[in-house]
């Protein structure tokens, strides 16, 4: 697949997104569109509707036309690709699919008169694969559309993209700047072995080891560490790092730096299953290196503080220019 799977997906259930209206879901739900896990499948396990799947499946279309389903993402962002799964559909996947993307305020129950813009065209599907669509549309979308020709199953929609917050929720306020809902992005990472440590910056709290970042068992000198660039540039006031979950694989000590070494929190013992919390008083930071000793598991990281005067104006201005 394409780089851009790396980016988080915009439309998954748990980062809010919602599948709020489809034309049909007579065989199987709408709403297994966006479930974060991959596609199941168990043969011959028949239900009043027949053969059951996890994804979208519509009936057998009698009459001209097609069917869609319409998505609310979870964070507003720019679309950079999109995955088309028809994973487990093989004698029921629909032969072609396209994807359309608009922007509108709040939560409208009415999406009939939005700009609607297509963001992947009317492309060739196979059964049981996912489909790899790079998007080139420099806008920022708060819902897309799914179309399948004319009938048929999918199991998954992705929709990968950067997240661009609303400044009207950031600005002036004392917000969570590693908050991946409020832009920031894990950048670089000595270890991923179990889990993306970009779980670290999900909303909520992990149910799960699975929902936070976990390393491998560190075998030699040194330790694991990961680059978290931060929704924009500001001052941190505290810092939470929560290990619920890890009561065997938490980190011994963990330390946080700027990008080029500079101490913002000493290296300090952690407990395992404990939620940790540290009032800071930093310089600008727009990077902020998190250090984990020797290795281990980190459910949740938050950097609470005020943005910068000039990244406020930045985050402002290209809020703006993404939505012309």
């Amino acid at each position: 697949m394409s780089d851009f799977t790396t980016l988080p997906d915009l439309a998954v259930r748990t980062l809010g997104g919602s599948v709020t209206a489809a034309s049909d879901e007579s065989f199987e739900e709408k709403e297994n569109l966006i479930n974060p896990w991959a596609p199941a499948f168990r043969p011959e396990t028949f239900g009043p509707k027949g053969q059951e799947y996890d994804g979208w499946e519509t009936r057998r279309r009698r009459e001209p036309g097609h069917d869609w389903a319409l998505v609310r993402l979870g964070l507003p962002g720019v679309v950079r690709g999109v995955v088309i799964d028809t994973a487990w559909f093989k004698g029921n996947y629909p032969p072609h699919a396209s994807v359309e993307a608009c922007a509108v305020d709040g939560h409208p129950a009415d999406l009939s008169g939005a700009g609607w813009v297509e963001i992947v065209p009317k492309s060739p599907l196979t059964g049981d694969a996912a489909h790899a669509f790079p998007v080139d549309v420099e806008r920022l979308f708060t819902h897309v559309r799914l179309n399948m020709f004319p009938d048929g199953g999918i199991a998954r929609l992705r929709v990968h993209g950067d997240v661009v917050p609303d400044p009207a929720f950031l600005t002036g306020l004392t917000v969570d700047l590693a908050a991946l809902e409020n832009g920031a992005r894990v950048v670089e990472c000595s270890n991923m072995f179990y889990s993306s440590p970009d779980n670290m910056l999900f909303p909520g709290l992990a149910r799960n080891q699975a929902e936070g970042w976990e390393t491998a068992r560190r075998r030699e000198p040194g330790n694991e560490w990961a680059l978290v660039r931060l929704a924009a540039a500001g001052t941190i006031r505290l810092a939470e790092i929560d290990t619920t979950n890890l009561k065997f694989n938490a980190p011994a000590e963990v330390s946080l730096t700027t990008a080029d070494g500079a101490p913002l929190l000493p290296r300090t013992r952690l407990q395992p299953d404990a939620r940790h919390r540290f009032r800071l008083e930093t310089p600008e930071v727009d990077h902020v290196r998190v250090n984990i000793f020797p290795d281990g598991g980190i459910a949740r990281l938050r950097l609470w503080g005020d943005l910068a005067p000039a990244a406020e104006r930045a985050l402002t201005e290209r809020h703006r220019a993404l939505l012309a």
